[in-house]
């Protein structure tokens, strides 16, 4: 999240958004806006897909700003330490281990191997937090491991969200109440469900345990 606040401001900046109009229409306080802009507040998970919604941007594009620079070519893994620092570009053809590599450029994001160590990691509100599984130069997709504390819920206020696209999800574990239109599922380790992104829908873990899944997010213009 340390990214977030830089990466909204300058975005809102490109896209011609006030401040005041891009909290209009995401129905938020200014000052809500100003405050997670300079590092004090953080958005609950339908806040952050309003804003990108808003912003014509993806999820990531938020957080990382090396997707705004141009493709980097690839550099040979001989010419770099075996263990690439996170952000060099390597030929991962050429290392025995390519989880060893991190490579932020769209060219060489075409595969994706991510050691544990440089996953993006988010904290969102309300006990909730993504962590990255694999960066391609796809937009609007997003492939994460979700921990959801006991009591936490997608939404701070508990309304129920919606956007364009589908989401899959399996279960690790713990349990997660997920509620997709009318219909609520009930949803315990082994056990998984994919939907319309567009039916209003929020998840809960209403167990004593915190629950851990693997998730897909398919957005509209994949």
């Amino acid at each position: 999240m340390d990214n977030l606040g830089t990466r909204l401001r300058d975005i809102r900046i490109k896209s011609g958004l006030s401040l005041r109009e891009l909290a209009r229409q995401a129905e938020v306080s200014p000052s809500f806006i100003s405050q997670i802009e300079n590092g004090k507040s953080q958005p609950s998970v339908a806040t952050l897909y309003s804003f990108s919604r808003l912003l014509g941007v993806s999820v990531d594009d938020l957080f990382d700003a090396r997707r705004d620079a141009p493709a980097a070519e690839p550099v040979l893994a001989a010419a770099v330490p075996s263990h690439a620092a996170a952000g060099e570009a390597v030929d991962r053809g050429g290392l025995v281990n390519p989880s060893e590599a991190w490579v932020p450029s769209e060219y060489a994001n075409r595969i994706s191997v991510v050691h544990p160590s440089h996953r993006s990691r988010l904290t969102m509100a309300a006990g909730v937090e993504w962590e990255r599984l694999a960066a391609t130069p796809e937009h609007d997709v997003n492939f994460m491991r979700i921990v959801y504390r006991p009591g936490a819920t997608s939404t701070n206020s508990g309304e129920l969200l919606s956007h364009a696209g589908y989401e899959y999800g399996y279960v690790m574990q713990g349990q997660v109440e997920i509620t997709v239109g009318d219909e609520t599922f009930t949803l315990r380790a082994g056990e998984s469900l994919g939907f319309d992104s567009l039916i209003p829908h929020i998840l809960r873990n209403t167990g004593t345990e915190d629950m851990h899944g693997i998730w897909f997010v398919h957005g509209a213009h994949s």
